[in-house]
Protein backbone atom coordinates (compact mmCIF):
# COMPACT_ATOMS: atom_id res chain seq x y z
CA UNK A 1 0.00 0.00 0.00
CA UNK A 2 1.29 3.48 -0.88
CA UNK A 3 1.51 6.56 1.17
CA UNK A 4 -1.42 8.25 -0.26
CA UNK A 5 -3.69 4.92 -0.02
CA UNK A 6 -2.80 4.82 4.07
CA UNK A 7 -4.01 8.12 4.85
CA UNK A 8 -7.35 7.88 2.89
CA UNK A 9 -9.52 6.82 6.45
CA UNK A 10 -7.22 10.19 7.69
CA UNK A 11 -8.62 12.08 4.57
CA UNK A 12 -11.54 10.99 4.63
CA UNK A 13 -12.20 12.17 8.61
CA UNK A 14 -11.60 15.73 7.35
CA UNK A 15 -13.60 16.28 4.32
CA UNK A 16 -16.36 13.28 4.54
CA UNK A 17 -16.49 9.69 3.06
CA UNK A 18 -18.72 11.51 0.75
CA UNK A 19 -15.88 13.85 -0.69
CA UNK A 20 -13.54 11.26 -1.16
CA UNK A 21 -12.95 8.81 -3.86
CA UNK A 22 -9.94 6.26 -4.77
CA UNK A 23 -12.65 4.83 -7.97
CA UNK A 24 -10.29 4.74 -10.52
CA UNK A 25 -13.26 6.22 -12.86
CA UNK A 26 -12.70 9.24 -10.38
CA UNK A 27 -8.87 9.14 -10.84
CA UNK A 28 -9.29 8.55 -14.31
CA UNK A 29 -11.60 12.11 -15.41
CA UNK A 30 -9.09 13.99 -12.72
CA UNK A 31 -6.29 12.58 -14.23
CA UNK A 32 -5.67 14.92 -17.19
CA UNK A 33 -6.38 18.35 -17.95
CA UNK A 34 -6.74 20.43 -21.46
CA UNK A 35 -3.24 19.53 -22.28
CA UNK A 36 -4.26 15.93 -22.23
CA UNK A 37 -0.78 14.59 -20.66
CA UNK A 38 -2.44 11.92 -18.21
CA UNK A 39 -1.11 10.79 -15.02
CA UNK A 40 -3.44 9.24 -12.07
CA UNK A 41 -4.10 10.70 -8.94
CA UNK A 42 -3.90 7.89 -5.82
CA UNK A 43 -7.09 9.38 -4.23
CA UNK A 44 -9.67 12.67 -5.04
CA UNK A 45 -10.30 14.90 -2.31
CA UNK A 46 -13.10 17.72 -2.49
CA UNK A 47 -12.20 20.13 0.89
CA UNK A 48 -15.47 22.50 1.42
CA UNK A 49 -12.98 25.43 3.38
CA UNK A 50 -10.11 26.75 3.54
CA UNK A 51 -9.66 24.91 7.53
CA UNK A 52 -10.16 21.37 5.67
CA UNK A 53 -7.47 22.52 3.23
CA UNK A 54 -5.15 23.28 5.99
CA UNK A 55 -5.55 19.98 7.15
CA UNK A 56 -5.01 17.97 4.31
CA UNK A 57 -1.96 19.93 3.74
CA UNK A 58 -0.70 19.20 6.88
CA UNK A 59 -1.52 15.31 6.73
CA UNK A 60 0.66 15.35 3.25
CA UNK A 61 3.63 17.21 4.64
CA UNK A 62 3.59 14.61 7.49
CA UNK A 63 3.14 11.34 5.32
CA UNK A 64 5.19 13.00 2.24
CA UNK A 65 2.71 12.42 0.06
CA UNK A 66 2.29 14.84 -3.30
CA UNK A 67 -0.41 17.13 -3.26
CA UNK A 68 -2.03 18.93 -6.86
CA UNK A 69 -4.48 21.41 -6.57
CA UNK A 70 -7.30 21.68 -9.14
CA UNK A 71 -10.04 23.47 -10.78
CA UNK A 72 -11.65 22.95 -13.60
CA UNK A 73 -9.02 21.55 -15.76
CA UNK A 74 -9.03 23.72 -18.86
CA UNK A 75 -5.20 24.56 -18.08
CA UNK A 76 -3.10 23.85 -21.44
CA UNK A 77 0.36 23.16 -20.19
CA UNK A 78 -0.33 20.41 -18.00
CA UNK A 79 -0.19 22.57 -14.40
CA UNK A 80 -2.92 20.57 -13.09
CA UNK A 81 -1.59 16.80 -14.03
CA UNK A 82 -0.81 14.65 -10.69
CA UNK A 83 2.76 13.48 -12.54
CA UNK A 84 3.24 11.50 -9.16
CA UNK A 85 0.00 10.74 -8.10
CA UNK A 86 -1.13 11.35 -4.31
CA UNK A 87 -4.00 13.66 -3.59
CA UNK A 88 -5.73 15.57 -6.20
CA UNK A 89 -7.49 18.71 -4.50
CA UNK A 90 -10.54 18.97 -6.75
CA UNK A 91 -11.23 22.55 -5.33
CA UNK A 92 -15.02 23.29 -6.96
CA UNK A 93 -16.78 22.20 -4.06
CA UNK A 94 -15.79 25.81 -2.56
CA UNK A 95 -18.01 28.08 -5.04
CA UNK A 96 -19.73 30.69 -2.94
CA UNK A 97 -19.56 34.14 -4.67
CA UNK A 98 -19.41 35.95 -1.05
CA UNK A 99 -20.09 39.60 -1.40
CA UNK A 100 -20.48 42.21 -4.50
CA UNK A 101 -20.51 45.62 -3.13
CA UNK A 102 -21.15 48.42 -5.68
CA UNK A 103 -20.07 50.73 -2.80
CA UNK A 104 -16.65 49.24 -2.47
CA UNK A 105 -16.30 48.05 -6.02
CA UNK A 106 -15.60 44.32 -5.19
CA UNK A 107 -16.64 40.87 -5.07
CA UNK A 108 -15.46 38.40 -2.84
CA UNK A 109 -15.50 35.12 -4.34
CA UNK A 110 -14.11 31.11 -3.09
CA UNK A 111 -12.27 29.44 -5.62
CA UNK A 112 -14.34 26.84 -7.34
CA UNK A 113 -16.52 29.55 -8.59
CA UNK A 114 -16.87 29.65 -12.86
CA UNK A 115 -15.38 32.36 -14.08
CA UNK A 116 -18.41 33.73 -16.32
CA UNK A 117 -21.42 33.28 -12.97
CA UNK A 118 -18.90 35.53 -11.27
CA UNK A 119 -19.02 38.16 -14.45
CA UNK A 120 -22.83 37.65 -14.72
CA UNK A 121 -23.42 38.28 -10.84
CA UNK A 122 -21.38 41.59 -11.07
CA UNK A 123 -22.48 42.88 -14.00
CA UNK A 124 -26.21 42.22 -12.74
CA UNK A 125 -24.99 45.31 -10.51
CA UNK A 126 -23.42 47.43 -13.49
CA UNK A 127 -19.78 46.47 -12.45
CA UNK A 128 -17.72 44.45 -14.65
CA UNK A 129 -14.63 42.03 -13.53
CA UNK A 130 -12.20 42.46 -17.38
CA UNK A 131 -10.14 39.10 -17.32
CA UNK A 132 -11.69 37.08 -19.98
CA UNK A 133 -9.84 33.47 -21.14
CA UNK A 134 -11.16 31.59 -23.68
CA UNK A 135 -12.51 29.15 -21.47
CA UNK A 136 -14.25 31.22 -18.79
CA UNK A 137 -17.50 29.13 -19.26
CA UNK A 138 -15.69 26.84 -17.68
CA UNK A 139 -12.65 27.59 -15.92
CA UNK A 140 -12.40 28.23 -12.00
CA UNK A 141 -11.45 31.97 -10.25
CA UNK A 142 -9.18 29.81 -8.44
CA UNK A 143 -7.67 28.90 -11.67
CA UNK A 144 -7.39 31.75 -13.14
CA UNK A 145 -5.42 33.42 -9.75
CA UNK A 146 -3.44 30.09 -9.91
CA UNK A 147 -2.45 31.00 -14.23
CA UNK A 148 -2.87 34.58 -13.52
CA UNK A 149 -4.98 34.32 -16.64
CA UNK A 150 -5.63 36.84 -19.60
CA UNK A 151 -7.37 36.79 -22.52
CA UNK A 152 -9.31 38.86 -25.29
CA UNK A 153 -9.84 41.75 -22.79
CA UNK A 154 -6.20 42.50 -22.01
CA UNK A 155 -5.41 44.89 -24.53
CA UNK A 156 -7.24 47.61 -22.42
CA UNK A 157 -7.85 46.43 -19.14
CA UNK A 158 -4.81 44.14 -18.39
CA UNK A 159 -4.57 40.45 -16.77
CA UNK A 160 -5.82 38.69 -13.18
CA UNK A 161 -3.17 40.09 -11.36
CA UNK A 162 -4.75 43.83 -12.02
CA UNK A 163 -7.69 43.11 -9.87
CA UNK A 164 -6.74 41.01 -7.52
CA UNK A 165 -6.58 43.06 -3.78
CA UNK A 166 -6.63 40.31 -1.52
CA UNK A 167 -6.59 36.77 -1.55
CA UNK A 168 -6.85 33.69 1.44
CA UNK A 169 -4.49 31.06 0.62
CA UNK A 170 -3.13 27.79 2.53
CA UNK A 171 0.58 27.38 2.31
CA UNK A 172 2.13 23.69 1.35
CA UNK A 173 2.90 23.65 5.11
CA UNK A 174 -0.56 24.15 6.25
CA UNK A 175 -0.64 27.76 7.09
CA UNK A 176 -3.84 29.97 6.12
CA UNK A 177 -2.27 33.31 4.79
CA UNK A 178 -4.51 36.85 4.00
CA UNK A 179 -2.68 39.34 2.19
CA UNK A 180 -3.59 42.59 1.15
CA UNK A 181 -7.18 44.75 1.72
CA UNK A 182 -10.67 46.11 0.47
CA UNK A 183 -8.87 48.66 -0.69
CA UNK A 184 -8.09 49.68 -3.56
CA UNK A 185 -4.52 50.47 -2.64
CA UNK A 186 -2.09 49.77 0.03
CA UNK A 187 1.55 49.19 -0.17
CA UNK A 188 1.79 47.61 3.17
CA UNK A 189 4.70 45.75 3.65
CA UNK A 190 5.91 42.74 0.54
CA UNK A 191 3.38 42.12 -1.79
CA UNK A 192 2.88 38.75 -1.07
CA UNK A 193 -0.31 38.59 -2.66
CA UNK A 194 1.43 39.18 -6.17
CA UNK A 195 3.50 36.47 -5.85
CA UNK A 196 0.78 33.63 -5.31
CA UNK A 197 -0.80 35.05 -8.25
CA UNK A 198 0.31 33.15 -11.31
CA UNK A 199 2.17 30.51 -9.13
CA UNK A 200 0.82 27.86 -11.03
CA UNK A 201 -0.40 25.74 -7.50
CA UNK A 202 2.91 25.56 -6.38
CA UNK A 203 3.17 27.92 -3.35
CA UNK A 204 -0.40 27.89 -2.38
CA UNK A 205 -4.02 26.65 -2.63
CA UNK A 206 -6.01 29.76 -2.91
CA UNK A 207 -9.37 29.35 -1.42
CA UNK A 208 -11.07 33.18 -1.60
CA UNK A 209 -10.27 36.19 -3.04
CA UNK A 210 -11.21 39.66 -3.14
CA UNK A 211 -11.33 41.28 -6.83
CA UNK A 212 -11.83 44.54 -7.81
CA UNK A 213 -13.95 45.38 -10.21
CA UNK A 214 -14.71 48.22 -12.20
CA UNK A 215 -18.60 50.02 -13.81
CA UNK A 216 -20.01 47.88 -16.52
CA UNK A 217 -19.03 49.82 -19.77
CA UNK A 218 -22.65 50.56 -21.34
CA UNK A 219 -21.92 50.30 -24.82
CA UNK A 220 -19.76 47.85 -26.96
CA UNK A 221 -19.31 48.16 -31.05
CA UNK A 222 -17.63 45.38 -32.69
CA UNK A 223 -15.56 45.53 -36.27
CA UNK A 224 -14.43 42.55 -38.51
CA UNK A 225 -12.38 43.45 -41.45
CA UNK A 226 -10.99 41.34 -43.80
CA UNK A 227 -7.57 41.20 -45.45
CA UNK A 228 -5.34 39.91 -48.89
CA UNK A 229 -2.21 39.98 -46.82
CA UNK A 230 -1.35 39.36 -43.22
CA UNK A 231 1.10 42.54 -43.76
CA UNK A 232 -1.74 44.31 -43.91
CA UNK A 233 -3.53 43.12 -41.70
CA UNK A 234 -0.80 43.66 -38.59
CA UNK A 235 0.00 46.80 -40.17
CA UNK A 236 -3.87 48.02 -39.72
CA UNK A 237 -3.58 46.79 -35.97
CA UNK A 238 -0.27 49.13 -35.91
CA UNK A 239 -2.64 52.00 -37.19
CA UNK A 240 -4.93 51.91 -34.30
CA UNK A 241 -2.63 51.96 -31.86
CA UNK A 242 -0.59 55.09 -33.49
CA UNK A 243 -4.41 56.91 -33.63
CA UNK A 244 -4.56 56.88 -29.85
CA UNK A 245 -7.24 54.35 -29.82
CA UNK A 246 -7.35 51.55 -27.22
CA UNK A 247 -9.83 48.97 -28.20
CA UNK A 248 -11.11 46.62 -25.62
CA UNK A 249 -10.19 43.71 -27.83
CA UNK A 250 -8.11 43.68 -30.97
CA UNK A 251 -7.41 40.15 -32.35
CA UNK A 252 -6.14 38.50 -35.28
CA UNK A 253 -6.81 35.17 -37.35
CA UNK A 254 -3.63 33.96 -40.70
CA UNK A 255 -5.01 32.09 -43.48
CA UNK A 256 -4.29 28.85 -41.77
CA UNK A 257 -6.92 29.61 -38.75
CA UNK A 258 -9.49 31.14 -41.25
CA UNK A 259 -9.70 28.10 -43.37
CA UNK A 260 -10.57 25.78 -40.24
CA UNK A 261 -12.24 27.94 -38.70
CA UNK A 262 -14.86 28.37 -42.35
CA UNK A 263 -14.63 24.47 -42.16
CA UNK A 264 -15.73 24.33 -38.85
CA UNK A 265 -18.72 26.81 -38.71
CA UNK A 266 -18.96 28.46 -42.27
CA UNK A 267 -19.03 31.86 -42.65
CA UNK A 268 -19.09 34.80 -45.40
CA UNK A 269 -15.81 35.49 -46.40
CA UNK A 270 -14.59 37.77 -49.28
CA UNK A 271 -12.31 36.10 -51.94
CA UNK A 272 -9.27 35.99 -51.57
CA UNK A 273 -9.11 36.84 -47.91
CA UNK A 274 -5.79 35.80 -45.71
CA UNK A 275 -5.96 37.59 -42.61
CA UNK A 276 -9.08 38.59 -40.33
CA UNK A 277 -9.37 41.69 -37.56
CA UNK A 278 -11.63 41.49 -35.22
CA UNK A 279 -11.96 44.76 -33.17
CA UNK A 280 -14.36 45.91 -30.05
CA UNK A 281 -14.68 48.97 -28.40
CA UNK A 282 -16.39 49.91 -25.56
CA UNK A 283 -17.34 52.96 -23.11
CA UNK A 284 -20.60 55.48 -23.77
CA UNK A 285 -23.07 54.85 -26.63
CA UNK A 286 -21.08 57.47 -28.26
CA UNK A 287 -17.58 56.75 -27.51
CA UNK A 288 -18.24 53.19 -28.44
CA UNK A 289 -19.95 54.13 -31.57
CA UNK A 290 -16.83 56.79 -32.19
CA UNK A 291 -14.08 54.23 -31.49
CA UNK A 292 -15.89 51.67 -34.07
CA UNK A 293 -16.19 53.99 -36.78
CA UNK A 294 -12.88 55.07 -36.32
CA UNK A 295 -11.43 51.83 -36.48
CA UNK A 296 -13.63 50.37 -39.27
CA UNK A 297 -12.07 53.87 -41.17
CA UNK A 298 -8.42 52.71 -40.75
CA UNK A 299 -9.08 49.27 -41.65
CA UNK A 300 -10.50 50.25 -45.13
CA UNK A 301 -8.07 52.53 -45.44
CA UNK A 302 -5.36 49.88 -45.12
CA UNK A 303 -6.07 48.03 -48.02
CA UNK A 304 -8.92 45.75 -46.04
CA UNK A 305 -11.09 44.54 -48.79
CA UNK A 306 -13.90 44.62 -46.36
CA UNK A 307 -15.13 45.85 -43.43
CA UNK A 308 -18.29 44.94 -41.05
CA UNK A 309 -19.34 47.44 -38.37
CA UNK A 310 -22.22 45.84 -36.29
CA UNK A 311 -24.37 48.30 -34.69
CA UNK A 312 -26.15 46.06 -31.71
CA UNK A 313 -25.01 43.67 -29.26
CA UNK A 314 -26.23 40.91 -31.08
CA UNK A 315 -24.16 41.43 -34.23
CA UNK A 316 -21.24 41.66 -32.46
CA UNK A 317 -22.32 38.45 -30.98
CA UNK A 318 -22.30 36.33 -34.47
CA UNK A 319 -19.03 37.89 -35.12
CA UNK A 320 -17.64 36.90 -31.98
CA UNK A 321 -18.74 33.00 -32.23
CA UNK A 322 -16.29 32.93 -35.42
CA UNK A 323 -13.58 34.38 -33.08
CA UNK A 324 -14.80 31.24 -30.51
CA UNK A 325 -14.83 28.41 -32.80
CA UNK A 326 -11.34 28.76 -33.42
CA UNK A 327 -9.54 26.39 -30.85
CA UNK A 328 -12.28 23.39 -31.89
CA UNK A 329 -12.08 24.08 -34.97
CA UNK A 330 -8.14 23.72 -34.96
CA UNK A 331 -8.80 19.72 -33.16
CA UNK A 332 -11.25 19.48 -35.59
CA UNK A 333 -8.88 19.54 -38.44
CA UNK A 334 -5.65 17.63 -36.59
CA UNK A 335 -6.89 16.58 -32.93
CA UNK A 336 -3.27 16.62 -32.33
CA UNK A 337 -1.46 20.17 -31.63
CA UNK A 338 0.86 22.17 -29.55
CA UNK A 339 -0.72 25.34 -28.94
CA UNK A 340 1.52 27.88 -27.82
CA UNK A 341 1.24 31.47 -26.80
CA UNK A 342 3.86 33.37 -27.50
CA UNK A 343 4.02 36.80 -26.96
CA UNK A 344 6.57 39.64 -29.15
CA UNK A 345 7.19 43.47 -28.57
CA UNK A 346 4.34 45.01 -31.08
CA UNK A 347 6.75 46.21 -33.18
CA UNK A 348 7.80 42.53 -34.37
CA UNK A 349 4.37 41.25 -34.39
CA UNK A 350 4.64 40.82 -38.84
CA UNK A 351 7.94 39.12 -37.77
CA UNK A 352 6.30 36.40 -36.06
CA UNK A 353 3.85 35.73 -38.37
CA UNK A 354 6.65 35.62 -41.32
CA UNK A 355 9.08 33.75 -39.05
CA UNK A 356 6.28 30.80 -38.01
CA UNK A 357 5.55 30.31 -41.53
CA UNK A 358 8.97 29.79 -42.34
CA UNK A 359 9.68 27.35 -39.54
CA UNK A 360 6.47 25.49 -40.73
CA UNK A 361 7.92 25.52 -43.89
CA UNK A 362 11.12 23.97 -42.93
CA UNK A 363 9.73 21.27 -40.55
CA UNK A 364 6.76 20.30 -42.90
CA UNK A 365 4.20 21.05 -40.65
CA UNK A 366 0.93 23.19 -40.33
CA UNK A 367 1.04 26.35 -38.43
CA UNK A 368 -2.19 28.51 -37.57
CA UNK A 369 -1.57 31.63 -36.34
CA UNK A 370 -4.44 33.85 -33.99
CA UNK A 371 -4.79 36.00 -31.07
CA UNK A 372 -4.09 38.84 -29.46
CA UNK A 373 -2.67 41.29 -31.93
CA UNK A 374 -3.33 44.74 -29.48
CA UNK A 375 -0.79 42.77 -26.88
CA UNK A 376 1.23 40.83 -29.10
CA UNK A 377 0.45 37.20 -27.60
CA UNK A 378 -0.10 35.15 -30.12
CA UNK A 379 -1.35 31.25 -30.49
CA UNK A 380 0.80 29.79 -32.79
CA UNK A 381 -0.72 26.63 -32.96
CA UNK A 382 1.77 23.45 -34.41
CA UNK A 383 -0.84 21.04 -36.00
CA UNK A 384 0.45 17.22 -36.79
CA UNK A 385 -0.44 13.77 -37.13
CA UNK A 386 0.89 12.16 -33.34
CA UNK A 387 0.52 8.62 -34.88
CA UNK A 388 3.46 9.93 -37.16
CA UNK A 389 6.35 10.04 -35.27
CA UNK A 390 8.42 11.38 -37.61
CA UNK A 391 6.30 14.20 -38.10
CA UNK A 392 5.79 14.52 -34.05
CA UNK A 393 9.59 15.07 -33.75
CA UNK A 394 9.60 18.01 -36.47
CA UNK A 395 7.00 19.44 -34.37
CA UNK A 396 8.84 19.49 -30.98
CA UNK A 397 11.52 20.84 -33.32
CA UNK A 398 9.04 23.79 -34.66
CA UNK A 399 8.50 24.36 -31.24
CA UNK A 400 12.12 24.61 -30.28
CA UNK A 401 12.79 26.91 -33.27
CA UNK A 402 9.67 29.02 -32.41
CA UNK A 403 10.95 30.10 -29.16
CA UNK A 404 14.62 30.68 -29.72
CA UNK A 405 13.14 33.44 -32.37
CA UNK A 406 10.89 34.73 -30.27
CA UNK A 407 13.51 35.02 -27.21
CA UNK A 408 15.51 36.40 -29.94
CA UNK A 409 12.76 39.14 -30.60
CA UNK A 410 12.68 40.03 -26.86
CA UNK A 411 9.52 38.43 -26.40
CA UNK A 412 8.53 35.79 -24.40
CA UNK A 413 7.75 31.73 -24.59
CA UNK A 414 4.43 32.30 -22.36
CA UNK A 415 1.82 35.00 -22.88
CA UNK A 416 -0.76 33.73 -20.59
CA UNK A 417 -0.83 30.05 -20.31
CA UNK A 418 1.78 29.51 -17.92
CA UNK A 419 4.99 27.24 -17.56
CA UNK A 420 3.62 24.13 -16.08
CA UNK A 421 5.16 20.81 -17.25
CA UNK A 422 4.76 21.54 -21.15
CA UNK A 423 7.05 24.58 -20.90
CA UNK A 424 9.30 23.69 -17.98
CA UNK A 425 12.53 22.63 -20.10
CA UNK A 426 12.39 25.79 -21.73
CA UNK A 427 12.29 28.34 -18.17
CA UNK A 428 15.84 28.84 -18.68
CA UNK A 429 15.59 29.92 -22.23
CA UNK A 430 14.04 32.95 -21.00
CA UNK A 431 14.95 33.16 -17.07
CA UNK A 432 18.38 34.18 -16.10
CA UNK A 433 20.35 31.28 -13.74
CA UNK A 434 20.63 33.39 -10.67
CA UNK A 435 16.59 34.42 -11.41
CA UNK A 436 15.56 30.56 -11.85
CA UNK A 437 18.11 29.92 -8.63
CA UNK A 438 16.02 32.33 -6.61
CA UNK A 439 12.35 31.02 -7.54
CA UNK A 440 13.45 28.05 -6.42
CA UNK A 441 14.74 29.81 -3.61
CA UNK A 442 11.26 30.76 -2.75
CA UNK A 443 9.72 27.33 -3.38
CA UNK A 444 11.68 25.52 -1.03
CA UNK A 445 11.06 28.28 1.91
CA UNK A 446 6.98 28.19 1.26
CA UNK A 447 7.37 24.28 0.45
CA UNK A 448 10.16 22.46 2.59
CA UNK A 449 9.22 19.08 2.10
CA UNK A 450 8.28 19.97 -1.86
CA UNK A 451 4.66 18.22 -1.58
CA UNK A 452 2.56 21.19 -3.50
CA UNK A 453 2.37 20.29 -7.35
CA UNK A 454 5.83 18.93 -7.78
CA UNK A 455 7.36 18.37 -11.47
CA UNK A 456 5.82 21.81 -12.66
CA UNK A 457 7.53 24.91 -13.59
CA UNK A 458 11.17 23.43 -12.88
CA UNK A 459 12.07 20.76 -15.03
CA UNK A 460 14.37 17.89 -12.52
Amino acid sequence: MNPSEKIIPALAAIVGRGHLSAAEEDRICYGVDAMKERALPDVVVRPGSAEEVSRILLLANERGVPVYPRGAGTGLTGGATPLKGGILLEMTRMNRIISVSRDDMIAVAEPGVVLSDLQARVEREGLFYPPDPASSDFCTVGGTLAECAGGLHCVKYGVTRDYVLSVEAVLPTGEIIRTGSRTMKSVVGYDIGRLLVGSEGTLCVFTGATLRLIPLPRSVRAVMAFFSRIEDAVGAAGEVRAAGIVPRTLEILDEMTIRCVSAYKPFGIPPGTRAILLAESDGSEEGAARDAGRMADLFASSSAISVELTRTRAEANLLWEIRRAVSPSLYNVSPSKLNEDVCVPLGRLLDLFRGAAQIAERNRVAVACFGHAGDGNIHVNILYDREDAGEGMRAERAVEELFRMVLDMGGSISGEHGIGTAKARFLRWEVGERETALMRSIKRLLDPNGILNPGKIFEG
